[in-house]
């Protein structure tokens, strides 16, 4: 169809692939628990940018150029791993103030929050995204073994497995968003829990920075 080949086998991989958590995924339930729908799907409007991005890129080969330059590829790479390091800190200096403020009553702790009140989901998941050269690598390196190299109009076929992998991707950040969602009331009403969860997913986050200072283009 379109140039795709064994369309189930990509659907069964594009389900696994999309539910291994990764930081777009954990950053989109964050956003959500800390701040609700509107938000949350504002960030996972900025996964659905940045992932269109890296598939058209993908299909375009810079991909290639990036496996093959190891000094291009590493620039990138620790440009995305310093983002998730800042993003992290970020988090972490978030949560001791949330863990401080445990006593506070609920209506001046929520003012003295100003930095949390003015980020921005979007750009914020949006860079996460761009900034991870391993990302752009796998979706060619996924996408090409269901492309039928015989087919007249390969961009077709990429443009087919990309929408299928936004549909799947759009479902299961739904299901976070509102999982997300149902959790900031509890948040809110618990300071102590809403800083393990900051704290946890800032630890997280730093986790990825190393994991992707230490890949390799390979």
């Amino acid at each position: 169809m379109l140039g795709v080949i064994d369309l189930p086998t990509y659907l069964v991989g594009l389900v696994l692939i999309i539910l291994l958590p990764g930081p777009n995924s954990l950053y989109v339930l964050s956003v959500a628990a800390r701040r609700g729908v509107r938000s949350g799907y504002a960030a996972a409007a900025g996964v659905f940018t940045g992932d269109a991005v890296l598939m058209t890129l993908s299909a375009v080969g810079v991909a290639g150029v990036l496996q093959a330059n190891d000094v291009l590829f590493g620039i990138v790479k620790y440009l995305g791993a310093g983002y998730l390091g800042w993003l992290a800190i970020g988090m972490l200096r978030a949560a001791w103030g949330m863990w401080r403020s445990r006593r506070t009553p609920v209506a001046a702790a929520v003012a003295e929050q100003p930095a949390v009140a003015g980020e921005r989901p979007y750009r914020r998941a949006l860079v996460v995204s761009l900034l991870n050269p391993k990302a752009i690598l796998f979706f060619v390196a996924f996408f090409v073994q269901f492309v039928d190299p015989g087919y007249a109009h390969p961009a077709l076929s990429f443009l087919v497995l990309g929408v299928l992998c936004q549909i799947a991707s759009a479902a299961y950040l739904s299901a976070l968003i509102f999982s997300g969602a149902r959790l900031a009331d509890a948040f809110r009403r618990r300071r102590a829990l809403s800083a393990a969860a900051t704290s946890s997913v800032g630890a997280v986050f730093l986790g990825f920075a190393v994991k992707l200072s230490l890949a390799s283009a390979h």
